[in-house]
């Protein structure tokens, strides 16, 4: 016999009751479910929306972030984010002192773990849903942080990011859902006289979390890679540190002070979030890591870091759920729609000059050329079109900056201007120069179209290594049995967050498959429309599948959140 969970009474649960029963529905079905508008247009956020959250951001520059001085702090002060468009931002945040805030942070945890998860849950909805109402100030500052152009800013860093929260908070409730509150355990048996006389044992389960998370945010998608692991700590009963990239703190920041604000409103201690800050250099994330009371860790960024965590942090008994880098390979076969294809792959490889985990680099074509419903293309004239197609997306300076964005450092500028360095130490050919595009509004942005290299397969020294921003490899391949051996072994090797294949044969197609289920990697197969192979939707796709070196976790699988708590049972005699 099961007893039905009990949940408290709180008045956010009364206001977010049908708004779970519809991220558990999403999340089941893994059909479209948007909860936050992605359109920046006024008609969906109102006349207002655009202009209010532009003055919020600016705002917040050139000034002290106060609405985070009831955090513990050291008393100094850090902040050198400057905009990839020019602008220094001159915000300045308090220090968290290390001992005080995770201290706090733990004494906080209890009244949340004894909330419930379906209040936590509520609680996190609300958080949620407050933050979209800032998704304008918050697309500013990605905006100057990332350097994604604006609208990307919006959807990426906002509503998107948001949905993803969602599904976090859907992900985590469902499997604490799965743990009764109380049972009584009845086992058959007699007594010595031959009689009836079960064995009765009141069990009782109680969900306890895991301890102090730590959420290490990146300079590329600070909101977007941030929120799945601060939900899911949060929905759990953990509280969760948020350690932004010291170049990307104010939309973390932002974030962290509408945590804190709701969880205050709803009667819990705001110490549950908590913005930790840095300087350039300064080290805090592997000074957070080693301690004691961290006992999870989210982490999106390089492959140096994640593998330290991977392999130092983990060995400490900590959770660590990582996002890193990788080799994403387009396997090009044939197609009965060149122009789509052409399209949506230069669109891919031009979306925020290349700067997302999911961009393409590697594409690999056959030799002896592609079958396509234009005729026959020869490995170089396919190369040639793609050139073609990406220089018409970005020929227009004007438009080109609102798909391109800007550079976010300079690796990604160097590594868009080596490219005939790069061909000539590889035996290639520059089929496209990454060209400099002038911003028609920010002088001081630094914004590349991409750039493409032929090089043949042979040459697994330059195109097994990730070349991050506006860089594509066109890879020559003896056919394309081959091709699709290279993206087996290369994202089996050296990780991918994504695969694409095109082809018209649909023995090729399910070869494909195979080769993306042995090298551990999400497939899109001939991609032509408006999705794109570096886009992934909330409550649908899963981001990366942590069966390959680029992430060793998915945003979101039951894996992602169920391992952030744990249950004790106690149990007696009925």
């Amino acid at each position: 016999m099961t007893a039905p969970a009990t949940t408290p009474t709180h008045p956010l649960l009364d206001a977010h009751a049908g708004v779970l029963d519809e991220i558990r529905q999403a999340l089941a079905s893994r059909g479209w479910f948007s909860r936050y508008p992605e359109s920046p247009s006024p008609r969906v956020y109102g006349e207002s929306a655009a202009a209010g959250g532009l003055a919020a951001h600016e705002a917040h520059l050139g000034r002290p972030y106060a609405a985070l001085s009831g955090q513990p702090t050291d008393g100094t002060v850090v902040g050198s984010e400057v905009s990839p468009y020019g602008p220094t931002l001159g915000v300045t945040y308090p220090a968290l002192d290390v001992d005080a805030g995770l201290a706090a942070a733990r004494a906080a945890m209890p009244a949340w773990r004894d909330a419930g998860p379906q209040l936590r849950a509520a609680v996190c909805v609300e958080i949620v849903d407050r933050i979209n109402r800032r998704s304008f100030e918050l697309a500013n500052a990605v905006m100057h942080t990332s350097g994604q152009p604006f609208v990307m800013s919006f959807q990426a860093g906002g509503p998107h990011a948001q949905d993803r929260a969602l599904e976090a908070v859907a992900a985590g409730l469902v499997e604490q859902e799965r743990v009764p509150t109380s049972v009584v355990w009845e086992k058959p048996g007699r007594d010595r006289e031959g009689n009836p006389a079960p064995t009765r044992v009141q069990k009782d389960y109680r969900l306890v979390p895991r301890g102090v998370a730590l959420v290490i945010g990146c300079n590329t998608f600070p909101t977007w890679n941030a929120y799945p692991g601060i939900f899911a700590s949060l929905v759990t009963g953990n509280a969760v540190v948020v350690k932004p990239h010291p170049r990307a703190v104010l939309p973390l920041a932002i974030s962290v002070e509408v945590a804190r604000e709701v969880l205050a409103e709803a009667g819990f201690d705001p110490a549950l979030v908590q913005l930790a800050a840095e300087a350039d250099g300064q080290g805090l994330a592997k000074a957070l890591a080693e301690r004691d009371e961290v006992a999870i860790i989210d982490y999106t960024g390089g492959p140096g870091f994640g593998a330290w965590l991977e392999e130092s942090a983990a060995a400490h008994g900590k959770l660590v759920y990582t996002e890193k880098a990788g080799l994403n390979s387009v396997v090009v076969d044939s197609t009965d729609d060149l122009r789509g294809l052409l399209g949506n792959l230069a669109f891919s490889l031009t979306l925020y000059s290349g700067q997302m985990c999911t961009a393409p680099q590697n594409v690999y074509v056959p030799e002896g050329g592609i079958e396509t419903d234009e005729g026959h293309l020869s490995f170089d004239e396919f190369g040639d079109r793609l050139a073609g197609a990406v220089g018409r997306l970005t020929g227009d300076d004007a438009k080109a900056v609102e798909l391109l964005g800007a550079t976010v450092n300079d690796q990604v500028r160097n590594n868009a201007e080596s490219l005939a360095s790069l061909a000539a130490g590889a035996d290639g050919r520059v089929v496209l120069e990454s060209r400099r595009v002038p911003h028609p509004t920010w002088a001081d942005a630094v914004v590349r179209a991409p750039g493409l290299v032929a090089l043949d397969v042979a040459r697994e020294d330059v195109y097994t290594e990730e070349c991050f921003g506006p860089v594509g490899f066109l890879i020559r391949t003896s056919s394309t049995e081959q091709s699709l051996a290279q993206l087996a072994d290369t994202v089996r090797e050296h990780g991918a967050m994504t695969a694409a294949v095109y082809s018209s044969d649909e023995a090729v197609l399910d070869a494909a498959r195979d080769a993306a289920a042995e090298g551990g990697v999400a497939l899109s197969e001939n991609l032509t429309g408006q999705v794109f192979v570096n886009q992934t939707a909330a409550f649908s796709d899963y981001h990366g599948t942590g069966a390959n070196p680029a992430a060793n976790a998915a945003y979101t699988d039951a894996a992602f959140v169920a391992n952030r708590f744990r249950v004790i049972t106690s149990r007696r005699h009925v």
